[in-house]
Protein backbone atom coordinates (compact mmCIF):
# COMPACT_ATOMS: atom_id res chain seq x y z
CA UNK A 1 0.00 0.00 0.00
CA UNK A 2 1.46 3.35 -1.13
CA UNK A 3 2.64 5.54 1.83
CA UNK A 4 1.01 8.73 0.58
CA UNK A 5 -1.71 11.30 1.15
CA UNK A 6 -3.16 13.19 -1.50
CA UNK A 7 -5.04 15.29 1.31
CA UNK A 8 -1.98 16.36 3.05
CA UNK A 9 -0.26 17.83 0.09
CA UNK A 10 -2.91 19.72 -0.74
CA UNK A 11 -2.69 20.93 2.76
CA UNK A 12 1.03 21.69 2.75
CA UNK A 13 0.73 23.37 -0.69
CA UNK A 14 -2.19 25.75 0.37
CA UNK A 15 -0.09 26.89 3.20
CA UNK A 16 3.22 27.27 1.33
CA UNK A 17 1.14 29.63 -1.11
CA UNK A 18 -0.54 31.77 1.30
CA UNK A 19 3.50 32.55 2.22
CA UNK A 20 4.15 34.04 -1.15
CA UNK A 21 2.80 35.12 -4.41
CA UNK A 22 5.19 34.50 -6.66
CA UNK A 23 4.93 31.09 -5.81
CA UNK A 24 2.74 28.42 -8.47
CA UNK A 25 1.37 25.35 -8.14
CA UNK A 26 -0.71 23.22 -10.52
CA UNK A 27 -3.16 20.20 -9.63
CA UNK A 28 -4.54 17.87 -11.88
CA UNK A 29 -7.55 15.39 -11.04
CA UNK A 30 -10.34 17.03 -9.20
CA UNK A 31 -11.58 13.88 -7.73
CA UNK A 32 -9.42 14.13 -4.94
CA UNK A 33 -9.37 17.62 -4.83
CA UNK A 34 -13.09 17.53 -4.06
CA UNK A 35 -13.48 15.15 -1.30
CA UNK A 36 -9.99 17.63 0.33
CA UNK A 37 -12.38 20.72 -0.50
CA UNK A 38 -15.36 19.42 1.16
CA UNK A 39 -13.62 18.83 4.61
CA UNK A 40 -12.42 22.15 4.58
CA UNK A 41 -13.75 25.24 6.56
CA UNK A 42 -15.14 28.49 5.03
CA UNK A 43 -12.35 30.60 5.77
CA UNK A 44 -10.07 28.27 4.50
CA UNK A 45 -12.35 27.95 1.08
CA UNK A 46 -12.31 31.53 0.76
CA UNK A 47 -8.05 31.66 0.69
CA UNK A 48 -7.80 28.92 -1.58
CA UNK A 49 -10.17 30.84 -4.13
CA UNK A 50 -8.65 33.88 -4.11
CA UNK A 51 -5.05 31.65 -5.16
CA UNK A 52 -7.31 30.29 -7.78
CA UNK A 53 -8.28 33.76 -9.14
CA UNK A 54 -4.75 35.38 -8.83
CA UNK A 55 -3.00 32.09 -10.53
CA UNK A 56 -1.15 30.80 -7.73
CA UNK A 57 -2.72 27.95 -7.90
CA UNK A 58 -4.36 26.40 -11.36
CA UNK A 59 -6.02 23.44 -12.22
CA UNK A 60 -4.95 21.64 -15.19
CA UNK A 61 -6.59 19.03 -17.15
CA UNK A 62 -9.48 18.92 -14.10
CA UNK A 63 -11.55 15.63 -14.94
CA UNK A 64 -12.46 13.33 -12.06
CA UNK A 65 -9.10 11.47 -13.25
CA UNK A 66 -6.50 11.49 -16.20
CA UNK A 67 -7.90 9.28 -18.31
CA UNK A 68 -6.60 5.78 -19.84
CA UNK A 69 -6.38 6.56 -23.88
CA UNK A 70 -6.60 3.14 -24.82
CA UNK A 71 -9.17 1.35 -23.09
CA UNK A 72 -11.66 3.90 -21.83
CA UNK A 73 -14.54 4.94 -24.50
CA UNK A 74 -15.11 8.11 -25.63
CA UNK A 75 -18.40 8.37 -23.86
CA UNK A 76 -16.96 8.10 -20.31
CA UNK A 77 -13.71 10.04 -21.31
CA UNK A 78 -16.24 12.81 -21.74
CA UNK A 79 -18.71 11.89 -18.88
CA UNK A 80 -15.51 12.11 -16.58
CA UNK A 81 -14.47 15.13 -17.69
CA UNK A 82 -17.41 16.66 -17.71
CA UNK A 83 -18.22 16.22 -14.02
CA UNK A 84 -15.08 17.38 -12.79
CA UNK A 85 -15.18 20.81 -14.88
CA UNK A 86 -18.64 20.91 -13.64
CA UNK A 87 -17.54 21.11 -9.67
CA UNK A 88 -14.34 23.08 -10.91
CA UNK A 89 -16.90 25.86 -12.62
CA UNK A 90 -19.50 25.77 -10.24
CA UNK A 91 -16.91 26.13 -7.05
CA UNK A 92 -14.55 28.60 -8.54
CA UNK A 93 -15.76 30.18 -11.53
CA UNK A 94 -14.24 31.10 -14.81
CA UNK A 95 -11.00 30.94 -13.42
CA UNK A 96 -11.53 27.33 -11.99
CA UNK A 97 -11.74 26.06 -15.53
CA UNK A 98 -8.45 23.96 -17.16
CA UNK A 99 -7.46 24.87 -20.71
CA UNK A 100 -4.51 22.37 -20.89
CA UNK A 101 -4.76 18.46 -21.39
CA UNK A 102 -1.85 17.61 -19.12
CA UNK A 103 -1.86 13.18 -19.88
CA UNK A 104 1.88 12.83 -18.46
CA UNK A 105 1.27 9.05 -17.10
CA UNK A 106 -1.13 7.15 -19.48
CA UNK A 107 0.93 4.41 -21.60
CA UNK A 108 0.62 6.49 -25.25
CA UNK A 109 -1.92 8.53 -26.40
CA UNK A 110 -4.39 8.74 -28.52
CA UNK A 111 -5.20 10.71 -31.34
CA UNK A 112 -9.07 11.11 -30.52
CA UNK A 113 -8.29 11.97 -26.93
CA UNK A 114 -6.31 14.83 -28.69
CA UNK A 115 -9.59 15.47 -30.87
CA UNK A 116 -11.58 15.87 -27.54
CA UNK A 117 -8.82 18.31 -25.50
CA UNK A 118 -9.71 20.40 -28.67
CA UNK A 119 -12.91 20.07 -29.01
CA UNK A 120 -13.13 21.11 -24.91
CA UNK A 121 -11.42 24.55 -25.85
CA UNK A 122 -7.98 23.54 -25.07
CA UNK A 123 -5.33 25.52 -25.69
CA UNK A 124 -2.61 22.24 -25.48
CA UNK A 125 -2.01 19.32 -24.19
CA UNK A 126 1.23 17.94 -22.42
CA UNK A 127 2.60 14.41 -21.98
CA UNK A 128 5.28 12.42 -20.89
CA UNK A 129 5.46 8.74 -22.93
CA UNK A 130 6.29 8.58 -26.10
CA UNK A 131 8.13 5.79 -28.42
CA UNK A 132 11.71 5.96 -27.17
CA UNK A 133 13.05 5.83 -30.97
CA UNK A 134 10.09 8.53 -31.63
CA UNK A 135 11.43 10.79 -29.04
CA UNK A 136 15.50 10.34 -29.76
CA UNK A 137 14.27 11.67 -33.38
CA UNK A 138 11.72 14.40 -32.19
CA UNK A 139 14.66 15.47 -29.86
CA UNK A 140 17.48 15.45 -32.16
CA UNK A 141 15.17 17.61 -34.94
CA UNK A 142 13.88 20.01 -32.03
CA UNK A 143 10.64 18.31 -32.39
CA UNK A 144 9.67 17.76 -28.97
CA UNK A 145 6.42 19.93 -29.70
CA UNK A 146 4.19 19.99 -32.47
CA UNK A 147 0.49 20.61 -34.25
CA UNK A 148 -1.46 17.56 -33.37
CA UNK A 149 -3.78 17.14 -36.02
CA UNK A 150 -6.90 15.30 -34.27
CA UNK A 151 -9.78 14.52 -36.74
CA UNK A 152 -9.70 14.44 -40.71
CA UNK A 153 -13.56 15.15 -40.23
CA UNK A 154 -13.71 18.01 -38.18
CA UNK A 155 -10.40 19.74 -39.54
CA UNK A 156 -8.43 22.70 -37.65
CA UNK A 157 -11.38 22.67 -34.64
CA UNK A 158 -9.67 19.37 -33.50
CA UNK A 159 -5.91 20.62 -33.62
CA UNK A 160 -3.79 21.24 -30.54
CA UNK A 161 -0.39 22.78 -29.51
CA UNK A 162 1.14 19.27 -27.94
CA UNK A 163 4.06 19.33 -25.51
CA UNK A 164 6.03 16.30 -25.13
CA UNK A 165 8.16 16.00 -21.70
CA UNK A 166 11.80 14.92 -22.89
CA UNK A 167 12.88 14.47 -19.01
CA UNK A 168 9.28 12.55 -17.88
CA UNK A 169 7.18 14.17 -15.05
CA UNK A 170 9.93 14.54 -12.35
CA UNK A 171 12.26 17.38 -11.64
CA UNK A 172 15.70 17.47 -13.03
CA UNK A 173 18.76 15.00 -11.65
CA UNK A 174 19.66 16.36 -8.52
CA UNK A 175 16.59 19.22 -7.55
CA UNK A 176 14.47 16.64 -5.82
CA UNK A 177 14.07 18.47 -2.47
CA UNK A 178 11.16 15.86 -1.59
CA UNK A 179 11.46 14.99 1.88
CA UNK A 180 9.47 11.61 1.64
CA UNK A 181 10.44 10.81 -1.87
CA UNK A 182 13.42 12.78 -2.70
CA UNK A 183 17.19 12.88 -0.89
CA UNK A 184 19.05 15.71 -2.52
CA UNK A 185 20.95 18.35 -0.43
CA UNK A 186 18.95 21.54 0.35
CA UNK A 187 20.19 24.44 -0.93
CA UNK A 188 22.98 25.83 1.98
CA UNK A 189 23.26 29.95 1.12
CA UNK A 190 24.84 30.71 4.47
CA UNK A 191 28.58 31.51 3.53
CA UNK A 192 29.62 31.01 6.82
CA UNK A 193 28.96 27.49 6.57
CA UNK A 194 31.33 24.50 5.26
CA UNK A 195 28.11 22.54 3.34
CA UNK A 196 27.89 26.12 0.99
CA UNK A 197 26.77 24.81 -1.89
CA UNK A 198 25.10 27.63 -3.82
CA UNK A 199 27.63 28.08 -6.75
CA UNK A 200 27.28 24.42 -7.11
CA UNK A 201 23.56 24.18 -7.20
CA UNK A 202 23.40 27.44 -9.78
CA UNK A 203 26.29 25.83 -12.50
CA UNK A 204 24.52 22.23 -12.23
CA UNK A 205 20.84 23.77 -12.86
CA UNK A 206 22.17 26.56 -15.84
CA UNK A 207 24.28 23.96 -17.21
CA UNK A 208 20.83 21.46 -17.60
CA UNK A 209 19.18 24.36 -18.68
CA UNK A 210 21.22 25.07 -21.46
CA UNK A 211 21.37 21.13 -22.52
CA UNK A 212 18.10 21.17 -22.15
CA UNK A 213 16.66 24.23 -24.58
CA UNK A 214 18.39 22.32 -27.45
CA UNK A 215 15.67 19.86 -27.25
CA UNK A 216 13.07 22.48 -27.96
CA UNK A 217 12.79 24.92 -31.06
CA UNK A 218 12.11 28.15 -28.88
CA UNK A 219 13.86 29.50 -25.98
CA UNK A 220 11.18 28.31 -23.43
CA UNK A 221 12.11 25.73 -21.26
CA UNK A 222 9.26 23.81 -18.75
CA UNK A 223 10.98 22.27 -15.42
CA UNK A 224 8.27 20.14 -13.44
CA UNK A 225 9.36 20.52 -10.30
CA UNK A 226 7.62 17.28 -8.03
CA UNK A 227 6.17 13.95 -9.41
CA UNK A 228 3.60 11.10 -7.75
CA UNK A 229 3.18 11.68 -3.93
CA UNK A 230 5.63 14.19 -3.58
CA UNK A 231 4.58 18.04 -2.15
CA UNK A 232 3.47 16.61 1.12
CA UNK A 233 5.86 19.02 3.25
CA UNK A 234 5.66 21.59 0.26
CA UNK A 235 7.76 23.80 2.34
CA UNK A 236 11.41 21.64 1.79
CA UNK A 237 10.04 22.43 -1.97
CA UNK A 238 9.17 26.01 -2.01
CA UNK A 239 11.85 26.54 0.17
CA UNK A 240 14.94 25.53 -1.99
CA UNK A 241 13.31 26.55 -5.10
CA UNK A 242 12.40 30.05 -3.88
CA UNK A 243 16.48 30.03 -3.40
CA UNK A 244 17.44 28.70 -6.70
CA UNK A 245 15.46 31.44 -8.63
CA UNK A 246 17.26 34.04 -6.47
CA UNK A 247 20.71 32.83 -7.22
CA UNK A 248 20.36 31.83 -10.74
CA UNK A 249 18.56 34.76 -11.69
CA UNK A 250 21.99 36.86 -9.56
CA UNK A 251 23.80 35.46 -12.71
CA UNK A 252 22.41 37.27 -15.10
CA UNK A 253 24.76 40.12 -13.21
CA UNK A 254 27.34 38.39 -14.83
CA UNK A 255 26.36 37.23 -18.51
CA UNK A 256 24.01 34.90 -17.59
CA UNK A 257 21.15 34.65 -19.88
CA UNK A 258 19.20 32.17 -17.90
CA UNK A 259 15.70 33.11 -16.52
CA UNK A 260 13.67 31.22 -13.80
CA UNK A 261 10.56 31.33 -12.65
CA UNK A 262 8.21 29.97 -10.97
CA UNK A 263 4.80 29.32 -13.65
CA UNK A 264 2.37 27.03 -15.16
CA UNK A 265 1.86 25.22 -18.31
CA UNK A 266 -0.69 27.84 -19.71
CA UNK A 267 2.19 30.36 -18.56
CA UNK A 268 5.18 28.30 -20.54
CA UNK A 269 2.15 27.82 -23.10
CA UNK A 270 2.17 31.84 -23.67
CA UNK A 271 5.56 31.97 -23.61
CA UNK A 272 5.74 29.52 -26.68
CA UNK A 273 2.89 31.04 -28.30
CA UNK A 274 4.74 34.98 -28.59
CA UNK A 275 8.00 33.29 -30.00
CA UNK A 276 5.67 32.88 -33.56
CA UNK A 277 7.33 29.74 -34.12
CA UNK A 278 6.03 27.46 -37.17
CA UNK A 279 5.66 23.93 -35.41
CA UNK A 280 5.12 20.87 -37.70
CA UNK A 281 1.84 18.20 -37.54
CA UNK A 282 0.76 14.71 -36.84
CA UNK A 283 -2.01 13.07 -37.57
CA UNK A 284 -1.76 9.66 -35.84
CA UNK A 285 -2.02 8.05 -32.44
CA UNK A 286 1.37 8.02 -30.52
CA UNK A 287 0.42 3.81 -29.98
CA UNK A 288 1.97 1.48 -29.01
CA UNK A 289 4.26 2.72 -26.50
CA UNK A 290 7.90 1.47 -26.79
CA UNK A 291 10.05 2.78 -23.82
CA UNK A 292 12.91 0.42 -24.71
CA UNK A 293 14.29 -1.95 -27.21
CA UNK A 294 11.50 -4.66 -26.70
CA UNK A 295 9.42 -3.40 -24.15
CA UNK A 296 5.87 -2.13 -26.00
CA UNK A 297 3.18 -1.36 -22.90
CA UNK A 298 0.61 -3.29 -25.08
CA UNK A 299 -0.62 -6.20 -22.50
CA UNK A 300 -2.23 -3.65 -20.81
CA UNK A 301 -5.09 -3.54 -24.00
CA UNK A 302 -6.02 -6.69 -23.02
CA UNK A 303 -5.42 -7.20 -19.31
CA UNK A 304 -8.12 -7.90 -16.31
CA UNK A 305 -10.54 -8.33 -18.92
CA UNK A 306 -13.12 -9.06 -16.32
CA UNK A 307 -12.98 -5.16 -15.21
CA UNK A 308 -12.69 -3.82 -18.54
CA UNK A 309 -15.88 -5.55 -19.03
CA UNK A 310 -17.72 -4.21 -15.33
CA UNK A 311 -16.41 -0.88 -16.40
CA UNK A 312 -18.43 -0.85 -19.78
CA UNK A 313 -21.26 -1.97 -17.69
CA UNK A 314 -20.87 0.71 -15.42
CA UNK A 315 -21.44 3.54 -18.10
CA UNK A 316 -24.44 1.27 -19.46
CA UNK A 317 -25.83 1.68 -15.88
CA UNK A 318 -24.88 5.30 -15.74
CA UNK A 319 -26.73 6.21 -18.73
CA UNK A 320 -29.83 4.68 -18.40
CA UNK A 321 -29.98 6.06 -14.75
CA UNK A 322 -29.85 9.51 -15.74
CA UNK A 323 -31.70 9.01 -18.78
CA UNK A 324 -34.77 7.36 -16.66
CA UNK A 325 -33.71 9.91 -13.58
CA UNK A 326 -34.46 12.46 -16.30
CA UNK A 327 -37.23 11.27 -17.76
CA UNK A 328 -39.31 10.57 -14.91
CA UNK A 329 -38.76 14.26 -13.60
CA UNK A 330 -36.82 13.05 -10.85
CA UNK A 331 -35.91 16.93 -10.71
CA UNK A 332 -32.51 16.64 -8.79
CA UNK A 333 -33.92 14.37 -6.10
CA UNK A 334 -32.20 11.69 -6.84
CA UNK A 335 -28.71 13.50 -6.97
CA UNK A 336 -27.89 11.34 -3.30
CA UNK A 337 -27.82 8.16 -5.50
CA UNK A 338 -26.87 9.19 -9.17
CA UNK A 339 -23.56 11.07 -8.37
CA UNK A 340 -21.98 8.49 -6.62
CA UNK A 341 -21.88 6.38 -9.85
CA UNK A 342 -21.05 9.06 -11.78
CA UNK A 343 -18.20 9.99 -9.69
CA UNK A 344 -16.51 6.04 -9.30
CA UNK A 345 -17.20 6.09 -13.35
CA UNK A 346 -14.91 8.84 -13.64
CA UNK A 347 -12.10 7.02 -11.00
CA UNK A 348 -12.85 3.83 -13.56
CA UNK A 349 -11.54 5.84 -16.58
CA UNK A 350 -7.85 6.47 -15.19
CA UNK A 351 -5.09 5.29 -16.50
CA UNK A 352 -4.36 2.49 -13.58
CA UNK A 353 -8.25 1.51 -13.15
CA UNK A 354 -9.41 0.22 -16.81
CA UNK A 355 -6.19 -0.20 -18.34
CA UNK A 356 -5.93 -2.68 -15.62
CA UNK A 357 -2.15 -1.69 -14.18
CA UNK A 358 -3.81 -1.68 -11.04
CA UNK A 359 -2.49 -3.95 -8.01
CA UNK A 360 -5.12 -7.09 -7.39
CA UNK A 361 -6.23 -5.22 -3.79
CA UNK A 362 -6.87 -2.11 -5.78
CA UNK A 363 -8.64 -3.90 -8.21
CA UNK A 364 -10.91 -5.80 -6.36
CA UNK A 365 -11.60 -2.15 -4.62
CA UNK A 366 -12.42 -0.83 -7.77
CA UNK A 367 -15.13 -3.66 -8.44
CA UNK A 368 -16.22 -3.43 -5.21
CA UNK A 369 -17.32 0.34 -5.76
CA UNK A 370 -18.52 -0.22 -8.70
CA UNK A 371 -20.78 -2.37 -7.71
CA UNK A 372 -22.42 -0.65 -4.75
CA UNK A 373 -23.03 2.64 -6.60
CA UNK A 374 -24.87 0.43 -9.42
CA UNK A 375 -26.42 -0.95 -6.93
CA UNK A 376 -27.87 2.58 -5.94
CA UNK A 377 -28.55 3.53 -8.97
CA UNK A 378 -30.58 0.47 -9.83
CA UNK A 379 -32.87 2.16 -7.29
CA UNK A 380 -33.12 5.41 -9.44
CA UNK A 381 -34.23 2.94 -12.22
CA UNK A 382 -36.64 1.24 -10.07
CA UNK A 383 -38.71 4.05 -9.28
CA UNK A 384 -38.41 6.06 -12.71
CA UNK A 385 -39.97 2.91 -14.44
CA UNK A 386 -42.47 2.58 -11.90
CA UNK A 387 -43.40 6.43 -12.63
CA UNK A 388 -43.17 5.98 -16.13
CA UNK A 389 -45.10 2.79 -16.09
CA UNK A 390 -47.88 4.40 -13.66
CA UNK A 391 -47.97 1.43 -11.02
CA UNK A 392 -46.01 2.26 -8.49
CA UNK A 393 -45.83 -0.93 -6.73
CA UNK A 394 -43.62 -2.66 -9.22
CA UNK A 395 -40.63 -3.94 -7.80
CA UNK A 396 -37.99 -4.28 -10.45
CA UNK A 397 -35.23 -6.78 -10.00
CA UNK A 398 -31.71 -7.21 -11.55
CA UNK A 399 -29.53 -9.50 -12.91
CA UNK A 400 -25.76 -8.56 -11.51
CA UNK A 401 -24.29 -11.94 -11.98
CA UNK A 402 -24.94 -12.56 -16.20
CA UNK A 403 -21.04 -12.55 -16.44
CA UNK A 404 -21.27 -15.94 -15.00
CA UNK A 405 -24.42 -16.77 -16.41
CA UNK A 406 -26.50 -16.81 -12.51
CA UNK A 407 -29.13 -14.46 -11.76
CA UNK A 408 -31.65 -15.70 -8.88
CA UNK A 409 -34.18 -14.04 -10.15
CA UNK A 410 -34.52 -16.11 -13.27
CA UNK A 411 -33.72 -18.89 -11.60
CA UNK A 412 -36.40 -18.76 -8.84
CA UNK A 413 -39.37 -18.94 -11.05
CA UNK A 414 -40.60 -19.81 -14.23
CA UNK A 415 -43.12 -16.83 -15.21
CA UNK A 416 -41.30 -13.55 -15.24
CA UNK A 417 -41.85 -10.29 -16.98
CA UNK A 418 -38.61 -9.14 -18.15
CA UNK A 419 -37.79 -5.31 -18.48
CA UNK A 420 -35.36 -4.35 -21.50
CA UNK A 421 -34.63 -0.64 -21.71
CA UNK A 422 -32.77 0.92 -24.94
CA UNK A 423 -30.50 4.04 -23.83
CA UNK A 424 -30.34 4.90 -27.30
CA UNK A 425 -32.28 7.43 -30.12
CA UNK A 426 -32.75 4.14 -32.66
CA UNK A 427 -33.55 0.55 -32.86
CA UNK A 428 -31.09 -1.86 -31.92
CA UNK A 429 -30.55 -5.89 -32.16
CA UNK A 430 -29.39 -7.37 -29.02
CA UNK A 431 -29.29 -10.75 -27.75
CA UNK A 432 -30.61 -11.21 -24.42
CA UNK A 433 -29.41 -13.83 -22.22
CA UNK A 434 -31.05 -15.54 -19.21
CA UNK A 435 -30.13 -18.16 -16.90
CA UNK A 436 -32.82 -20.83 -16.53
CA UNK A 437 -33.20 -24.19 -14.74
CA UNK A 438 -35.99 -25.74 -16.90
CA UNK A 439 -35.59 -27.21 -20.66
CA UNK A 440 -38.98 -25.57 -22.15
CA UNK A 441 -39.77 -21.67 -22.40
CA UNK A 442 -42.41 -19.67 -24.04
CA UNK A 443 -41.42 -15.94 -24.63
CA UNK A 444 -44.32 -13.50 -25.50
CA UNK A 445 -43.51 -9.89 -25.86
CA UNK A 446 -46.00 -6.97 -24.88
CA UNK A 447 -49.06 -8.07 -26.97
CA UNK A 448 -48.62 -12.08 -26.56
CA UNK A 449 -46.71 -12.43 -29.37
CA UNK A 450 -44.41 -15.16 -29.51
CA UNK A 451 -40.71 -13.89 -29.78
CA UNK A 452 -37.92 -16.72 -31.41
CA UNK A 453 -35.83 -18.46 -28.06
CA UNK A 454 -33.62 -20.86 -27.73
CA UNK A 455 -32.08 -23.04 -24.93
CA UNK A 456 -28.95 -22.65 -24.70
CA UNK A 457 -26.40 -25.15 -22.22
CA UNK A 458 -23.96 -23.02 -20.33
CA UNK A 459 -20.22 -23.57 -21.29
CA UNK A 460 -18.44 -26.15 -18.93
CA UNK A 461 -15.56 -23.54 -18.18
CA UNK A 462 -18.18 -21.15 -16.73
CA UNK A 463 -20.21 -23.81 -14.44
CA UNK A 464 -16.64 -24.76 -12.85
CA UNK A 465 -16.05 -21.10 -12.11
CA UNK A 466 -15.05 -21.51 -8.26
CA UNK A 467 -17.14 -18.14 -7.49
CA UNK A 468 -19.92 -19.21 -9.40
CA UNK A 469 -23.24 -19.84 -7.08
CA UNK A 470 -25.80 -21.13 -9.49
CA UNK A 471 -28.32 -24.10 -10.23
CA UNK A 472 -28.47 -22.99 -14.09
CA UNK A 473 -27.49 -25.36 -16.55
CA UNK A 474 -28.69 -23.41 -19.48
CA UNK A 475 -29.89 -19.79 -20.78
Amino acid sequence: IQKAGVQYIIDSVVQQLLQNETRKFIYVETAFFWKWWQLQKPELQEKVKTLVNNGQLEFINGGWCMNDEAAAHYQSIVDQMTWGHRRLQDTFGECGIPRIGWQIDPFGHSREQASLFAQMAFDAVFFARLDYEDKTHRVAEKRMELLWQGSDDLGKASDIFTHAMEMGYGPPPGFNWDLANGGDDPIIDDPESEDYNVDQYVDKFITYAKKYSNYYATNNVLFPMGTDFMYQDANSWFKNMDKLITYVNARKQKGSNVNVFYSTPTCYLNGVHNSNHTFTTKSDDFFPYNSFVHSYWTGYFTSRPALKRYEKVGNNALQVCKQLDVLSLGNGKNEAKVTPLREWMGVMQHHDAVAGTEKQHVSDNYALKLYKTIEKCQSVVDESLNILIGDKNLNQLFCNQLNVSACAVTEGTDNLAVTLYNPFGHSVNHMVRLPVTSKAYKVLDPKGNAVKSDIVAIPESVLSLKERKSKAKDE
